[in-house]
C-alpha cells in the first residue's frame, strides 16, 4: 500500500471521532490534532488529537470513561483504525486556558482545527507565532532532539502490532516520519529561533547548505513517493543518522534562555494538568483494548510521559510553601515511578480513585489560582 497525503480519510476520521465524543456525552468545544494535515499520511500516520473544553468537569474520573469508550468505538468501527487513532487524546485544555496563553506556544503552533471556532482557533495559532522566544520553546524543542539524538531511536520501539499491510513500507515511514522529521523540524525552530507548524514544512522551508539533498530524501520516503529509490528501512535509518548529524551543525550549543516567558511555571502547571487529564482515559482503552487491538507497546510508552510529569511536578512544588506548591507534591507522589506494565497502571486507576479529591482539585485548578 503506498502512503500517500489523504486529507480526505482524515477529514472524515475527525468527523466520525467528534460524532462519538457527542454521543459519549464527552462535551467538547474544540477538537484539534497535533500537525498540518500535509504531515498525516495514510495509512501509516495516527492522529494525536486534543480535546478543548468550555469548563472543567466535575468528575475527572467519570468524564475519562466517557472518553475512553468514544474511542474504543470509533476503533471499533474499522480495522484501519487500530493505527489511525492509536491512542485516546493526548491532551485536554479548557478554552480559557488557551486563551490565556497557557497551552505551550510550540505546543499550540503545530495544531490543526478539528472541529469548533475557526475564528479563536486562529488568532490562538497567530499569538503562538508572533510570542518572544524563551526558555519554553528551548525546552519544547531540545527534548524532542533529546529523545531521538545520540542512539535514542529504536526502529523496533515503532511497533508494527495494529498495522495490517506492507510493514516494510510503514518501516520506512516510521524512519523518516517519526526518527527524522521530527529531529529536522527540532533542529530548524532552534536554528532559526520560530516555531514551525509541522514537519513537511520544516523539510521544505529549512535547507541550509548542503542538507537540501537529505530534506528531499526524506520528503520522497516519508510519503513513499514513486520517485524514491526503494531503501530498507536499515538502510535508510543509516542514511538519517548522517543526515542529522550535518543538521545538527547548523543548531546552536544549548546555552542560557534567550527569555523567561512570562508565567512559564502556570505554563507547566497546565501543559502537565492537560496531559495527566486524559491518562485515566488512555489507561482503560490500553487495559481493555477493542478485539485485535495489540497495546502493551504503549503501556510501555506510558513511562516517559509519567516521569516527565513527576519531574515537573516535583520542581513546581519546590518547598511547598503556597497552597498549589502543596497540591502539586501531592499530585507528585501519584504518579507511578519505574516502568509501566499493565500491573502498574491497574495499580495507578486505583490509587488515583482513592485519592480521587486530589486529582479533581490537581486536575481543576483555576490558572487564576496556580502560585507556583
Amino acid at each position: 500500500m503506498t502512503a500517500v497525503v489523504a486529507p480526505s480519510l482524515y477529514s472524515g476520521l475527525g468527523s466520525l471521532y467528534e460524532r462519538e465524543l457527542d454521543s459519549h456525552g464527552v462535551g467538547t468545544e474544540m477538537l484539534t490534532h497535533k500537525w498540518q494535515p500535509a504531515d498525516l499520511l495514510a495509512p501509516h500516520s495516527d492522529m494525536d488529537v486534543r480535546v478543548l473544553l468550555s469548563q472543567a468537569p466535575a468528575d475527572w474520573e467519570e468524564w475519562n470513561h466517557r472518553l475512553a469508550a468514544a474511542h474504543t468505538a470509533a476503533v471499533g468501527r474499522e480495522a484501519v483504525h487500530r493505527r489511525l487513532l492509536e491512542h485516546p487524546p493526548g491532551f485536554a485544555f479548557t478554552v480559557a486556558e488557551a486563551d490565556g496563553r497557557l497551552v505551550s506556544a510550540p505546543e499550540l503552533a503545530t495544531w490543526s482545527l478539528m472541529s469548533g471556532s475557526a475564528r479563536d482557533f486562529q488568532r490562538w495559532k497567530s499569538r503562538a507565532q508572533m510570542a518572544s522566544w524563551c526558555e519554553v520553546d528551548e525546552r519544547f524543542y531540545q527534548g524532542i532532539l533529546q529523545t531521538r539524538l545520540g542512539g535514542r531511536y529504536r526502529l523496533a520501539a515503532d511497533s508494527t502490532d495494529n498495522v495490517l499491510e506492507d510493514i516494510a513500507a510503514y518501516q520506512r515511514h516510521c524512519v523518516a516520519w517519526h526518527y527524522l522529521a521530527p529531529c529536522w523540524f527540532a533542529a530548524a525552530a532552534l536554528a532559526t529561533r520560530t516555531r514551525c507548524p509541522g514537519k513537511t514544512a520544516a523539510l521544505t522551508q529549512w535547507r541550509p547548505d548542503g542538507l537540501d539533498g537529505y530534506a528531499e530524501l526524506f520528503l520522497r520516503h516519508a510519503e513513499d513517493r514513486p520517485d524514491a529509490r526503494p531503501r530498507s528501512a536499515r538502510h535508510l535509518l543509516r542514511a538519517a543518522h548522517v543526515a542529522l548529524e550535518a543538521a545538527m551543525r547548523r543548531v546552536p550549543d544549548p546555552g542560557r534562555p534567550v527569555g523567561q516567558a512570562e508565567g512559564h511555571a502556570r505554563t507547566d502547571w497546565v501543559m502537565t494538568a492537560g496531559m495527566l487529564r486524559v491518562r485515566v482515559a488512555r489507561w482503560l482503552y490500553y487495559l481493555d483494548p477493542p478485539p485485535g487491538v495489540a497495546t502493551e507497546y504503549l503501556i510501555r510508552r506510558e513511562t516517559k510521559e509519567l516521569h516527565s510529569a513527576a519531574r515537573t511536578l516535583h520542581a513546581l512544588a519546590e518547598d511547598e510553601t503556597t497552597p498549589s506548591r502543596r497540591l502539586a507534591a501531592r499530585m507528585a507522589s501519584l504518579i507511578p515511578d519505574g516502568p509501566t506494565t499493565a500491573g502498574t497502571l491497574r495499580a495507578a486507576l486505583a490509587h488515583w480513585h482513592r485519592r480521587k479529591s486530589t486529582v479533581q482539585d490537581f486536575l481543576s485548578l483555576s490558572p487564576d489560582d496556580i502560585r507556583p
